[in-house]
């Protein structure tokens, strides 16, 4: 009996042991697998689709806190150091990695300031002429592209809005200068949306032929400001940089008057970014002698320029001097035309 219970006891306590080693052999080789985990592994690569996605919230969060962390840790730096701290980083951008053009304008060039004094815009901005803009549709307009004439003869002063009854444009160009108009604009719709705007200068061009998207009336603006007043507004060109930029500027200018009334506090506003030209019309909120606020009042849209003809709009027997070829002007992204 008692040798029997030792061995028993012998044989426990070599159990105990044999079960401690197995134990640390399977730390060993978790351990080992932790540490073979491939430092390239990709979240992709998890079947489970679940698992999948809060992994992938995981990662996120870390990277996340990282930056957070090593933000937190430059900014003590920069204190830390003060006036010897090095500059910021200039983050890249699709705008600051932009291709040069070799039509980019010095305003300071002799040849740019000749051909601004001998071209289509010379007599208004030598004051000679002031704006008339008749503002018309495609046949048959639907209520939403009314509106949008409407709001647009708004915002430009000295806009008279007229339906087309089936003229062709060709006919109203005659009329047009019989009555001294110096624009016709031509808003077109797809579908009861405007789609397309037909900009031609009177009498001698050019017309530009631009895509529009993004429409938004003042009904459907957030926090709008009330309707505008007739007085006039100032304009503002943003990057126009090219010669074809220039000329599109310059023709945007001629649509409003040259000398703006700064007690309507407004101002229209062309601003270019990636060759799209967005516009928005806002007015001025002075909330003390220093503080100041914009309210954007609507109408809103981006433009997108199509083709731009020497002359008025002759769709047959036009000469263009510029037309958009996607597949080979938009092949590379930093490439802008205007």
């Amino acid at each position: 009996m008692f040798g029997f219970q030792e061995s028993n006891k012998h044989r426990g306590g070599n159990g105990g042991a044999d079960g401690a080693e197995a134990k640390e052999e399977v730390k060993m080789e978790k351990s080992e697998a932790e540490a073979a985990f491939p430092p390239t592994f990709n979240v992709s690569e998890i079947k489970n689709k679940q698992r999948r996605h809060s992994m992938f919230v995981k990662y996120k969060q870390e990277k996340s806190k990282l930056k957070i962390q090593l933000k937190k840790k430059k900014k003590k730096e920069r204190k830390a150091l003060g006036d010897k701290a090095p500059p910021k980083e200039v983050p890249k951008t699709i705008e600051n990695q932009r291709v040069y053009d070799e039509t980019t304008v010095d305003p300071e060039d002799e040849e740019i300031a000749f051909d601004e004094g001998t071209d289509e815009f010379s007599a208004y901005f030598n004051g000679l002429t002031n704006p008339k803009v008749l503002i018309t549709t495609s046949d048959r307009p639907r209520g939403r592209t009314v509106k949008f004439c409407e709001q647009l003869a708004t915002v430009i002063p000295d806009a008279h809005v007229y339906y087309r009854r089936g003229l062709a444009l060709k006919r109203i160009i005659p009329q047009c200068l019989a009555r001294n108009f110096t624009y016709l604009m031509v808003i077109n719709e797809d579908r009861k949306m405007p789609n397309g705007l037909v900009l031609c200068h009177l009498p001698d061009g050019p017309t530009a032929h631009f895509k529009i998207s993004n429409v938004r009336l003042r009904k459907e603006m957030k926090r709008r400001g009330k309707d505008p007043t007739e007085h006039f507004p100032e304009v503002i060109l943003n990057n126009f940089t090219t010669r074809l930029g220039h000329s599109i500027g310059r023709q945007f200018a001629a649509l409003f008057p040259q000398d703006p009334q700064f007690v309507g506090r407004q101002v229209a506003t062309f601003h270019n970014q990636r060759d799209f030209v967005f516009f928005r019309f806002h007015r001025y909120i002075f909330k003390n002698e220093k503080k100041v606020g914009i309210q954007e009042l609507g109408p809103r849209f981006t433009l997108k320029l199509r083709s731009l003809q020497k002359g008025t709009f002759d769709s047959k027997f036009g000469e263009y001097e510029w037309v958009l070829k996607r597949h080979e002007m938009d092949a590379c992204r930093r490439k802008f035309q205007l």
